[in-house]
Parts: structure tokens; C-alpha cells; sequence
């Protein structure tokens, strides 16, 4: 039988008309309970616990829901993609917060953004990346 929030991870997959499958099911589950967003380390070392998906699967299921908007990819300072559950074009539209001592990333949904960059003529905008970069209330 399956939990609630593994009920709400499979229609989320089965809204996208796209297969359902245990994996991507697995792992949507798994980011929709964390507070912040993680790597791909990250995540294949917590779901190795009780599953064994392999690196190569799990790229390519990570990069399924962020293409299904299911999961948003955040490039941190360091240039390591962090997922978090989430998707859908608003729910990019917010800042986020890299400590600089431990690399969490936190996104910051309630964070008014700055009005949007005027761009020279001729030039057309596509994503924007706020990132906010200082030390977490832990390393403070």
C-alpha cells in the first residue's frame, strides 16, 4: 500500500502522461519531503539506503522531472546542480541562498525579487538566476 505522499509523487508522473515508473516515483517522493535542495551525490547516497539506483538512472530521472517541471535545477555558486521538488515556470521565479561555508542551497519562495533587467535592443531574456550567496543561520 502506498503512502500518501507516494500517492501524490505518482500523479504528479501520471498528470505529464508520461509512464509511471517505480524510480521516478521513488525520487520525486524522496525530494518532496526535503527542506532544501540537494545534488545528485546527495540524493543517490540517501535512496541507496533501500534501493539501488545507479548514478546513470538517476541522471537521467532527474533530468526527466526537471524537463516534466516536476523538479527544479538550481546552479549553485560552485557550479553543482542542486534538485528540489517543485515545478512549473512560478515556482522558478524565486531567489535563492547558498551558505558559503556549507554549500546548503535554500530556495527562498517568499523573497520579493528585483523588477526585471531591462535588456538592450535585440536581446531576448530567457531564465534568470537569483542567487544569494552569505552564511545559514547553522554556520553563522
Amino acid at each position: 500500500m502506498l503512502n500518501s505522499s507516494t500517492e501524490h509523487a505518482e500523479s504528479l508522473i501520471r498528470s505529464t502522461n508520461a509512464r509511471v515508473t517505480k524510480t521516478r516515483v521513488k525520487v520525486l517522493d524522496f525530494l518532496m519531503a526535503q527542506s532544501q535542495s540537494m545534488t545528485h551525490h546527495e540524493i543517490q547516497q540517501a535512496l541507496s539506503q533501500d534501493s539501488d539506483i545507479d548514478s546513470v538512472t538517476l541522471y537521467r530521472v532527474l533530468e526527466w522531472l526537471t524537463e516534466n517541471e516536476l523538479v527544479h535545477r538550481i546552479a549553485g555558486g560552485d557550479q553543482v546542480w542542486r534538485f528540489s521538488a517543485g515545478g512549473g515556470h512560478q515556482a522558478h521565479e524565486h531567489a535563492h541562498f547558498q551558505c558559503n561555508k556549507c554549500a546548503t542551497v535554500t530556495c527562498f519562495n517568499e523573497v520579493k525579487l528585483p523588477a526585471p533587467v531591462a535588456l538592450p535592443e535585440g536581446f531576448s531574456g530567457g531564465d534568470v538566476d537569483y542567487l544569494i550567496k552569505g552564511l545559514c543561520p547553522r554556520c553563522k
